[in-house]
Parts: structure tokens; C-alpha cells; sequence
């Protein structure tokens, strides 16, 4: 009878999870504006929240300061411009790590350095050349002390480092950066760490986008898609972009290495031709992605555990330059005001996934010239489709095919895991 009352209390421990912080729900820190809050607020901002992982692009003492005796954990950034002077000196990287990260652990809890951001697809090739050994010396560096020697080391990828992705059991990486990256993806599988990459489903709407696309893209309910290579049907493209990267990762003789969503994200507001770009469908997007890794279904590839995932951005940023969606990434104002509810506050229940009629902002038109493939459903993007890169946050640029599957189970799935859950505690009870 004590080990049915301890599976009863353990079981709606895992039911009702959105009280506490979950470990796979990150945000990153864009910190391109003038009215960002001091870290202290922040800090007490993130500590209000069930998000337990921070993603910086640097390594601002005053932020990771704040976040001592949080638990929340930490990614700091290495600057694209800092990596040849790693790559060619251990000593560079010993002072790296001497002035951004021993100072601060272990009150600061400090898991990973990303070394550069979409290096790869910067179109610099010493950048490309030099960021196997920046990360080899960091990682030296970090292992030299007990305090830092489990903090990994990794880099952060756009999902242009993709030839292909469509559908998503096809996806492979640019032959032209296959050297590079597998040297990159053995240095990750030797130390633990994961391969971290950006994929955003609001690029890929805004270049197809018809209402059955967007539904894909917001977790919202749709018919699923099927991928004939895999024979497995996805219901939404976070998804599908995620065992994209999958499939090129085991293709390339990778199936060790972890995948971590280092960015993603919908702007709540954009310029009058930006499609897509609303409250609403920002709402949609990133409350039933909470939704979806809450429930733990996991990806059709890898069911039954959630990606870490990183949303971008934890405020709006008012300095960032090119249209307005890139200033309006935000969960959060800069006064920490919501720009809408995603489900993420401790006080608030897990979110419903949002079924309401998705804002277009603009007339969708037909689809664009120059789609490919032999069998191309509605919601799968076409080749040059605009993705994220940038030194901190989503801009655009040309990228891979990616499929767009469509909408949820999320509430599904979460209602399911729910109820085998009382199925279970009822058989234990009888």
C-alpha cells in the first residue's frame, strides 16, 4: 500500500506540470535595445516563469550575476569575431574562460558556450576553418578546472546548413560544408554535447503562405501530412524541422549527438507587408509549442521526450534593424509587460492550444514561383525560403527546403499522457 500511495503522489506529480520549472523550456536574451530592465529584474522577470534555461549572446557579468542561486541554467556566447583569435592561441581561450566563466560558477550555473552564432553560413570561410579548433581549445580550457569541466561546448547553426529537409526523412546537410561539420559533429559526439540549430516555421510561412500553411505552422488542428519516406505523419513543422536535422545528423553517422532548438519564435507585430506577423498568431505559435513539449510526445522521430528549446526572444528589441518583425520577438515588453500570454508564468495552468482563426495580416496570393518536388503538399516551404541568421536573433536569408506539416495534437497528446496516467493509477489502486 506505501508504494501505491508514493506512485499516486509521484504520478500527479507528472500530471499537472506547469506549476514548476521544466528543464527542456530555455529563452534566449536578445539584447539589442536601449530600455531593457536592469539583470536583477530580469532575474526576478525568469524566476516568475517555468523557463529554467538562458541563452546569451555574449557573457555580461551583470546578467549571469543576477541569475546566482537561481538554477536557472546558462548559455553564454562567444563572439563570431573573437573565434580566430581562439582557434590560434589556447591561451586566448584560457583568458576566455578565466573572465567569463570561473569567476561565476558555481553560483551561476553555466551549462554550455556556444562558440559563434551560424558561423557556418556567415560567408566568411576562415570563420568556417577556424571554429573546429576555437571550440577543441575552449573545451581545453574548460576541462582544465573541476568548477567548469562538464560546461559544454557547441555552436549555434541556421537551418540553411540543410540541402534538404523536404519531407523531412530526406534531410541532409550542404555537401559544401560537409567537411567542416564533421569535424564539428565527431568534437560534439566525443564530449557530450549537443547540436544546436535554428529553425523557425514563421520563415517558412511567410514563403508559403496559404491558411492550410499556417495552421502547420501553429500547432493549430489540421489533416497531418505524410512523409513517404518515413511513412510517419506530422502534425505540425516544428517537428518536422526537427527531424529534418535529424535525419541529416543520423545520414552523416551522427545518431549520438543531441539536438537543442537554440532558437525559435514568432514576432508578435510587422510592417504592413510582413504576413503572418500578429498577436495572435505570435500567441498561437509559441503557447502551443510550450503546450507540445509539456506533453513529452516528442517528435514522430523521437517520441516520448521533448528537444530542449530555446524561445526567441525574451523581450522586444527596439534597436534591431531591418523590418519590424525584428523588433517584435518578445514574450515581453521591455517594461516586462506581456505581449501576450504563452502559458510560461508559474501562476498560470498549462496554455490550451489555440484554436481560433489565425491572422494573416495580409492576402496570402498564390503560392511562389519555383516550387519543386515530386509530390509538394500545401505547407511544404520551397527551395530559397528565408530563414533566420544573425548575430543575435532571426534576420533573413536564402536557406534549405524545409516541410511544413501541420498543427497539433499538442492537446491531444498532453490529454493522452494525462489520462494513461489515471488509467495507471487506477489499476494500481485496485
Amino acid at each position: 500500500m506505501a508504494n501505491r500511495r508514493l506512485l499516486l503522489v509521484l504520478a500527479l506529480f507528472l500530471a499537472f506540470p506547469s506549476a514548476k520549472a521544466q528543464s527542456f523550456i530555455g529563452v534566449n536574451y536578445g539584447q539589442v535595445a536601449d530600455n531593457l530592465p536592469p539583470p536583477s529584474e530580469t532575474a526576478s522577470l525568469l524566476q516568475s516563469t517555468t523557463i529554467s534555461k538562458f541563452r546569451l549572446y555574449g557573457a555580461d557579468p551583470a546578467v549571469i550575476q543576477s541569475l546566482a542561486g537561481t538554477n536557472i541554467s546558462l548559455v553564454l556566447g562567444v563572439s563570431n569575431s573573437d573565434i580566430a583569435s581562439l582557434a590560434s592561441d589556447p591561451s586566448a581561450a584560457s583568458n576566455w574562460v578565466a573572465a567569463n566563466v570561473l569567476p561565476y560558477v558555481p553560483a551561476s550555473s553555466i551549462s554550455v558556450v556556444s562558440v559563434g552564432n551560424e558561423a557556418l553560413n556567415s560567408g566568411d570561410a576562415s570563420l568556417a576553418s577556424n571554429l573546429l579548433p576555437a571550440m577543441q581549445n575552449l573545451r581545453s580550457a574548460l576541462s582544465a578546472s573541476a568548477a567548469t569541466s562538464d560546461v559544454k561546448v557547441s555552436t549555434v547553426h541556421t537551418m540553411a546548413v540543410l540541402s534538404q529537409s523536404d519531407p523531412p526523412s530526406s534531410g541532409a546537410f550542404h555537401p559544401d560544408i560537409a567537411a567542416d561539420l564533421t569535424g564539428i559533429l565527431g568534437f560534439l559526439r566525443d564530449t557530450g554535447s549537443p547540436f544546436m540549430i535554428n529553425p523557425y516555421p514563421f520563415f517558412a510561412y511567410r514563403s508559403d503562405p496559404r491558411p492550410e500553411t499556417l495552421a502547420f505552422c501553429l500547432f493549430q488542428p489540421n489533416s497531418g501530412r505524410l512523409d513517404a519516406g518515413s511513412k510517419l505523419t506530422y502534425t505540425n513543422m516544428f517537428d518536422a524541422q526537427v527531424d529534418a536535422v535529424r535525419s541529416a545528423l543520423d545520414a552523416l553517422g551522427f545518431p549520438e549527438v543531441e539536438i537543442v532548438v537554440a532558437e525559435t519564435g514568432w514576432p508578435s507585430q510587422g510592417d504592413p507587408d510582413e504576413v503572418g506577423a500578429s498577436v495572435d498568431n505570435a500567441k498561437a505559435f509559441n503557447g502551443n509549442l510550450v503546450a507540445h513539449l509539456r506533453s513529452l510526445v516528442g517528435t514522430p522521430l523521437m517520441p516520448g521526450r521533448s528537444v530542449d528549446t530555446y524561445i526567441f526572444a525574451l523581450y522586444d528589441e527596439d534597436l534591431k534593424p531591418g523590418p519590424a518583425s525584428e523588433r517584435s520577438f518578445g514574450l515581453y515588453r521591455a517594461d516586462q509587460t506581456m505581449n501576450y500570454d504563452a502559458g510560461l508564468a508559474k501562476s498560470t495552468s498549462s496554455p490550451s492550444p489555440s484554436t481560433a482563426t489565425a491572422s494573416t495580416a495580409t492576402d496570402a496570393g498564390p503560392p511562389p514561383a519555383g516550387a519543386t518536388g515530386l509530390t509538394q503538399p500545401a505547407g511544404w516551404c520551397v527551395p530559397g525560403a528565408t530563414l533566420q541568421g544573425s548575430a543575435d536573433g532571426p534576420p533573413t536569408q536564402a536557406g534549405a527546403q524545409c516541410y511544413i506539416p501541420n498543427a497539433v495534437g499538442s492537446l491531444a497528446a498532453l490529454g493522452a499522457c494525462r489520462l494513461f496516467l489515471y488509467v495507471a493509477l487506477a489499476l494500481l489502486l485496485t
